[in-house]
């Protein structure tokens, strides 16, 4: 159920409609409000002079100042609409579709799409409660005067919106916010900073062989989510082991082993449809759970850039730069255990495990492949590992890092036809190695 929470909270966080729709609803809340309280109120004690902002005209000037306003708000709504779709085409073109996801996740713009109909429907509704002498005289002064500082509050966030835009359509600006959210995901993934070493893994491939039993899964797509508490309540419930054979991000084939229970005489049909339930798939995928698909969304950035179409290296290395300063986080961190115990300490749970070596392959893989006849890029990388080595407390972290570094430098060799941009590469390539062997000095397990 949880699982299922979150796919839904973030399907409504990526939605245009959301928070609109919630403001709209305010609105009329609000407006049926302010006629209750015009009701309430005599115009002498409205209209006296402590309300001299009030409005003080008849119905006719009254329905003719909301109709202006609310016809306003319709066709700013329709602009707000159409440079929102143009910035949403400028950055699928040039940047990736999968990045649509972060603007449609941009609060101003849900915000500046709902105060303009929030407006709208505002207006409308005071309007129907204008009465004139024909009928019981009734003009609603009080919500005509919210309604005109409505309009007035919809011009100040028309011009932020359009410095919204031309900011947020801007690649430094792209990269950064990516940046960000990678950097969130690492603290909320992986909140705790190096202690002490974690407990040895078992040995438990003998067991799993023999007498496990398969869970496969009942549809494709991508993992998004995984229910860890359902699964544990489930473990504890059957007394079973579980080891995940998939991971957040990875892509489900139906029928393929999504768990495997130890022992396999606890697979009956039922257990299966639990196990099934707390995985949940989708078309694509997430950052959830899945903090490699953060990494991803800056990758893909700089691969496009580095395509010949756009030839653009300074956003190669605004991504390369920011990838930077996360792995710097990622190698302070405490990456979680594969192991789940209940609370008797009864081992129910084998996860696969995040590492650090398979986070570097997946920010710097696929750029170290397109930058291979780049210098400006490779020896952005070259520095970027460089720093990263400084953060760096465990063996295996440096050793992952002396690799790339190392793949790096042959790709250079090959791909760089200028003999002095291989030197300056082979500089840094040093400075990196430099780095990493004090940093091995300097670990606590050396």
């Amino acid at each position: 159920m949880k699982a299922h929470i979150h796919k839904y909270w973030d399907r409504l966080r990526s939605s245009f409609w959301f928070l609109p729709s919630i403001m709209t609803g305010c609105a009329i809340v609000l407006a049926f409000a302010s006629v209750a309280l015009d009701e309430a109120v005599t115009n002498q004690w409205l209209l006296s002079s402590a309300w001299v902002w009030a409005y003080a005209g008849s119905a006719e000037g009254a329905s003719s100042v909301l109709g202006t306003i609310a016809g306003s708000m319709m066709t700013i709504a329709g602009v707000v609409f159409s440079m929102t779709l143009v910035a949403l085409s400028l950055a699928s073109s040039q940047f990736g579709s999968r990045l649509l996801r972060n603007f449609m996740r941009d609060t101003a713009n849900q915000v500046v799409l709902g105060t303009f109909l929030s407006t709208f429907v505002y207006c409308l509704l005071i309007m129907r409660t204008i009465r004139r002498p024909e009928d019981t005289y009734f003009v609603p002064h009080l919500s005509v005067t919210i309604g005109v500082l409505f309009a007035l509050i919809s011009l100040g966030v028309l011009i932020y919106f359009i410095h919204h835009v031309a900011i947020s359509i801007q690649a430094d600006e792209i990269v950064a916010r990516v940046g960000a959210e990678l950097i969130d995901e690492i603290d909320r993934l992986f909140p705790q900073k190096i202690g002490q070493e974690a407990t040895p893994l078992l040995d438990l491939s003998i067991a799993f062989s023999n007498e496990s039993g398969t869970v496969a899964a009942a549809a494709d797509g991508y993992l998004q989510f995984i229910d860890g508490d359902a699964l544990m309540a489930l473990a504890e419930q059957e007394d079973v082991l579980l080891r995940l054979e998939r991971r957040p991000g990875q892509y489900v084939v139906c029928g393929s082993p999504l768990v495997m229970a130890w022992p396999g005489d606890k697979v009956t049909e039922k257990f299966v449809e639990e196990v099934n339930s707390a995985f949940i798939l989708g078309n694509q995928r997430t950052s959830a759970q899945d903090v490699e698909f953060a990494v991803h969304q800056l990758v893909e950035i700089a691969v496009r850039a580095l395509s010949p179409g756009i030839n653009d290296p300074f956003t190669a290395m605004a991504c390369v730069d920011r990838l930077g300063s996360a792995l710097c986080r990622v190698a302070q961190r405490d990456l979680p255990s594969p192991h789940r115990f209940d609370e008797q300490g009864q081992l129910r749970i084998v996860a696969p495990a995040s590492t650090f070596a398979g986070i570097v392959d997946a920010a710097f893989n696929q750029i170290r492949q397109y930058a291979r006849s780049s210098a400006a890029v490779t020896i952005r990388l070259l520095e970027t590992i460089t720093v990263i080595a400084a953060a760096t407390r465990q063996p295996q972290d440096q050793a992952a890092l002396r690799r790339h570094a190392e793949m790096i430098m042959r790709s250079a060799r090959d791909g760089l036809p200028e003999e002095e941009d291989r030197r300056t590469v082979e500089d840094r390539y040093q400075a990196a190695n430099r780095a990493l062997i004090k940093a091995f000095n300097e670990s606590p397990a050396h």
